[in-house]
């Protein structure tokens, strides 16, 4: 197999649909071996069936709530045990409970940081002794153009998110003598199957969140899925502790 990512070995985090299956989609066509987690037994087994019907990439899955320590940690046992490394950690699992702050429960609360914050703590956590070892290892967590932006009703999400990006900056420094790279893709609204659900209820905030995006558009999941890649890559390796905006131009530094 040849590829950016050939004999890579990939962790792939809500990976069973949406933008976590793009890059899936992506790193396999470029070579790397797949573990792909999420708590969606049914779409995850289907997804994992199609990336793998090409017969080109080996692939595991793992089930399971990747906020509980417990569960992410017997899928880095599980990717170890298959392959014997782990080069690449994309932390693509979360999902916003978007509403007011004030409309906000506990609960609510607690599962945006779980859902967020949580899963991309314990999986660094889980990955990082073994790339130390192996003195290289490549990190991308899934961010949110939403920290820098103040986009409505997105306060208590940008909490966990912004604490995904606070996370990355002090990997990033810490595990810089390793061969170790820990960046951040923030994105805008992208079209995946859960915005284009959202944008034909006809909501307000709809034309709202597309105000703030110059282009006019909701990005693609395939751009995010190939910034992603690079990151990923051997290329990037002078890139640590960034967070890349793949965005519109919804803010602009």
């Amino acid at each position: 197999m040849s590829g950016a990512h050939a004999g890579r070995v990939a962790i792939v985090t809500g990976a069973a649909q949406g933008i976590g299956r793009a890059i899936a989609e992506r790193l396999a066509a470029e070579g790397a071996h797949l573990m792909l987690a999420d708590a969606n037994a049914e779409v995850l087994k289907k997804c994992a069936d199609e990336i793998a019907s090409s017969g080109k990439v080996q692939l595991i899955t793992h089930i399971g709530d990747l906020s509980l320590e417990d569960v992410v940690n017997a899928m880095t046992d599980a990717t170890l045990k298959k392959w014997g490394k782990v080069d690449i950690l994309v932390n693509n699992a979360g999902g916003g409970v978007i509403k007011p702050f004030l409309a906000h429960t506990p609960e609510t609360l607690r599962l945006t940081i779980d859902r967020n914050l949580w899963t991309a703590i314990w999986c660094c956590r889980a990955v990082l002794p073994s790339m130390k070892a192996a003195k290289y290892g490549r990190i991308v967590s899934i961010g949110a153009d939403s920290v820098r932006n103040g986009l409505w009703d997105h306060a208590a999400y940008n909490a966990a998110k912004g604490g995904v990006h606070g996370l990355t900056t002090g990997l990033a420094r810490e595990f810089a003598g390793d061969g170790i790279t820990v960046n951040v893709i923030a994105p805008c609204a992208v079209a995946t199957p859960q915005l284009d659900a959202f944008v034909k209820t006809g909501h307000p905030l709809v034309e709202k969140f597309f105000s703030v995006i110059p282009m006019g558009r909701p990005g693609d999941m395939a751009e995010v899925a190939s910034a992603v890649s690079y990151l990923a890559s051997a290329e990037a390796s002078f890139i640590t502790g960034q967070t890349v905006s793949v965005n519109g131009g919804s803010t602009m530094l």
